[in-house]
């Protein structure tokens, strides 16, 4: 648990990052040997920033040859309003894409990401995500591959941040009280890294 300097609860831990890194060797595992009949390597298409830290421990839980890309978007204006910040350098038509998610919640922005990939005709596509807020899910989105499912808290570590801040906590945190975080952007910081601000 970690409270601010007036006792109140701002953050618990809700995934251990010794779970976190059991649960993403299994993932690694499991898809490792569902790509391993393929001719050419599958493509991993990390979702920038936030996947950039389960992709390294997912790519290295997998004994296979595989590519490697990159995209970032960004939800705008309506929800389900999204546009592509950085597109993929690699030609997909043909190809077997693993869209790496860190969370995944109302669904939307999954949703355009892989009817986008889908006009570029690979040969498969699928999706492996973190986390699954599902109980936020607007429309439904396949999700071959899940990490854990989890509540409809605010959450960060492993990736995931507050203002840029918190990606590299090695576990995943609950923060109990938003509020008190957008106030202070810095409240965690003297509990997660021990230094005075």
């Amino acid at each position: 648990m970690i409270e601010d300097d007036a006792g109140r609860l701002v953050g618990r831990t809700l995934v251990s990052a010794a779970s976190l890194r059991e649960r993403v060797g299994v993932l690694g595992a499991q898809i490792a040997e569902s790509y391993s009949d393929l001719t050419q390597p599958p493509l991993l298409i990390s979702v920038l920033k936030g996947s950039t830290f389960f992709l390294a421990d997912l790519m290295r839980a997998m004994s296979i040859d595989l590519n490697l890309d990159f995209m970032s978007i960004s939800s705008y204006g309506s929800p389900g309003i999204v546009r592509i910040l950085k597109d993929l350098e690699t030609d997909v038509s043909g190809r077997d894409l693993l869209i790496v998610e860190d969370i995944v919640d109302t669904g939307l922005t999954l949703n355009y990401l892989r009817k986008t990939l889908r006009q570029r005709d690979p040969a498969s596509l699928r999706t492996v995500t973190l986390l699954d807020k599902a109980a936020r899910r607007i429309v439904p989105v396949e999700v071959e591959y899940k990490g854990f499912e989890i509540p409809d808290v605010f959450v960060v570590g492993y990736g995931l941040d507050f203002q840029g801040r918190y990606r590299n906590c090695p576990a995943i945190l609950a923060v109990r009280d938003i509020a008190r975080l957008a106030n202070d952007p810095l409240v965690l910081v003297d509990q997660l890294y021990g230094k005075a601000r």
